[in-house]
């Protein structure tokens, strides 16, 4: 092999090691490494059916159930009856933990409908008061 072949293929070993340490030993590295890999998944999970259906399917079921309390503690939270008040508290405290679950849910996954959220999934539920 000749000089100029040797020095060639030694530059090319010293930038592959450098390439390597850079995206694997520096933080500027991993975080332009972890920001590609975030935006592939990303696009992966907008494009695929699976998981839109999965999210929604999530949401409509975190709707029922908040409908569910919901319905519940307006049925019950004024009536004289203290267990029937003790039934609304509980479907309150429900109903409000569903909300909860739900909003940040609907935050962590709003990417998948990019602002085509379906009719029937709500941005948002209401905490009761």
């Amino acid at each position: 092999m000749s000089k100029m072949g040797s020095a060639i293929c030694i530059l090319i070993c010293i930038l592959l090691v450098g390439v390597f340490l850079f995206f694997g030993a520096t933080p500027a590295g991993r975080g332009i490494w972890n920001q590609w890999f975030f935006r592939v998944q990303k696009a992966d999970d907008a494009t695929r059916y699976a998981t839109r259906k999965t999210v929604e399917d999530t949401c409509r079921a975190m709707i029922s159930s908040y409908t569910a309390d919901k319905l519940t503690w307006e049925q019950y939270h004024e009536s004289s009856s203290q267990e029937q008040r003790s039934w609304a508290d509980q479907a309150k405290m429900r109903a409000n933990k569903a909300a909860a679950s739900y909003n940040e849910y609907i935050l962590k996954n709003s990417f998948v409908w990019e602002n085509n959220i379906p009719a029937d999934i709500c941005t948002e539920l209401e905490y009761l008061k």
